[in-house]
Formats: structure tokens, sequence, C-alpha cells
């Protein structure tokens, strides 16, 4: 389970110009830092230094989004070394009925990684396409899309 192997998720709630982050620590689920970076190169090397400053132990990132509108800081924080899960929407009438808002949106998405199955891979190669949960370091943008389930062997 993913809560026993991380102390924090950083969920991600993407957009196309900018990406609203929260920092949710581990097990009590409580947000210790939120903030709004570019969806840019420097927006995510901003992202990461945030990460850095307020999640500095075990750490994976819950992206809304991943394949579409976050797909460019999935890359960048791969590219890293970092872990990252794709994050589900949550459904629209869900949305509807709580209202919009970017930076509950991001937390939903760090509490929907913590309730998942799935845990982070772990030993696969930089060489590796990509694993069924989580995104690894690859050669083509394209092939950035996850799965839902695990299908690797870690």
């Amino acid at each position: 389970m993913l809560a026993d192997e991380v102390d924090y998720v950083v969920g991600v709630d993407t957009h196309r110009d900018r990406h609203v982050l929260a920092v949710v620590v581990v097990p009590a689920g409580a947000v210790v830092a939120q903030q709004s970076v570019a969806a840019s190169a420097r927006g995510y090397a901003q992202a990461l230094r945030f990460a850095n400053t307020y999640a500095s132990g075990g750490r994976v990132w819950a992206v809304a989004g991943a394949g579409h509108y976050g797909a460019g800081l999935t890359r960048s924080l791969s590219s890293h070394g970092e872990t990252v899960l794709e994050a589900g929407r949550s459904p629209r009438g869900e949305r509807r009925l709580r209202g919009k808002d970017d930076g509950l949106d991001a937390t939903r998405a760090a509490h929907a990684a913590l309730a998942s199955d799935n845990s982070p891979c772990r030993g696969l190669g930089n060489d590796a396409r990509r694993c069924g949960c989580c995104f690894l370091p690859v050669a083509a943008p394209s092939t950035s899309v996850a799965r839902r389930s695990c299908s690797c062997a870690a």
C-alpha cells in the first residue's frame, strides 16, 4: 500500500497554463503546503524546489491529467527520478456538488493516490518504456500514458 511506502504525496491539479500543487503528509492526510506554478519548464523546476522544501522525505506525485495537461510536468519529474502516479479526475457530478477549487482538487488527487491499492514501482531501469501504475523516464513524449493497474514484477 502506498501509505506504507512514502512520507508525502504531492497532488497536482493540472491546467493548460498553471498547475496547483498540494503536499499531503502521510498517514495523517493533512495538507502542509500549497502552491501554483506555471505549466512550463521554469514552473516544473519551481514545483520540484517546492516539493524539496515541503516534502523532503520519501514522496510520490499524484498528477491529475498526467497524459494531457500534466504530460510535460510528468516527463520533467520522471527525468529527475521522481515517481509519478496518474490521479483520475473526480466524477463531474461530485465536482458540481462540492464546487470547483484547484487547491481542493490537488488535495483530492493526493488523497485518491493514498486510497488506491497501487504502489509505486521499484527496480525498473530507465530504459523501461512505462509501467502499468507509474510513469518512468521515457524516450518519446507519446509513451507517457499511464494505465490504472500495476503490471510490473517489482
